[in-house]
């Protein structure tokens, strides 16, 4: 037991588990990092990190609760999540060579375009909302205390994630720009997986 937290080490071994999983958030740390270096991947990586902990605190408040309780509202934001990927990912098959990136160069751009993809997941809430209780030892629970070291680790662990990833990726990428036909393949398959889970963001229940 750790600050109300039971079994620390399996918290943070779930936690690397679930951010090694494909996803759109995952999509967009290698596409920044692919178009705009060390710097875009970064930038995505702390838009991610924000993301996350605003829907952290907002489960922590209760919202999934409301959420559970208006179904129109959830839907409202889970359809709006669906839209902007398939947006994302139909721009990204219909770039054609020397057209802007649909991520945008400069590293704030990263950060937004992350930041928006992990906030137009509403599911996240619910996930929090059922994931942390696990972990609570409720005889030691030092309420705000023990979520805000849940957080933080969160936050450290995506931070370690996606500097790895972008180290890797722009590795990658070097050798990708001596082949820009490889770039645009790439560009395109991100498109469809990224359509792929706007579909499946509006139709799972």
């Amino acid at each position: 037991m750790f600050l109300g937290i039971s079994d620390y080490g399996s918290f943070v071994a779930a936690i690397v588990l679930f951010l090694a999983i494909p996803g759109p958030g995952n999509l967009a740390l290698i596409n920044s990092t692919s178009k705009g270096g060390m710097a875009g991947g970064l930038s995505a990586t702390f838009g991610v990190i924000a993301g996350d902990q605003v829907l952290m605190w907002l489960a922590v408040a209760g919202v999934a609760a409301v959420l559970s309780t208006y179904p129109a509202a959830f839907a409202a934001v889970q359809w709006l999540g669906a839209v902007y990927l398939a947006w994302l990912g139909w721009k990204m098959l219909s770039a054609k060579p020397g057209d802007a990136p649909v991520l945008n160069i400069r590293p704030r751009h990263y950060f937004q375009q992350a930041l928006a993809i992990t906030l137009l997941n509403p599911k996240a809430i619910v996930f929090y909302m059922a994931f942390f209780p696990l972990f609570v030892d409720t005889k030691h629970h030092l309420g705000l205390v023990s979520f805000a070291v849940m957080a933080a680790t969160i936050a450290c662990l995506t931070f370690l994630y996606g500097l790895g990833m972008s180290l890797l990726t722009h590795h990658l990428a070097e050798r990708m720009r001596a082949n820009p036909q490889i770039g645009r393949w790439l560009e395109k398959l991100a498109g469809v997986f990224l359509i792929g889970f706007s579909v499946k963001l509006a139709i799972s229940k």
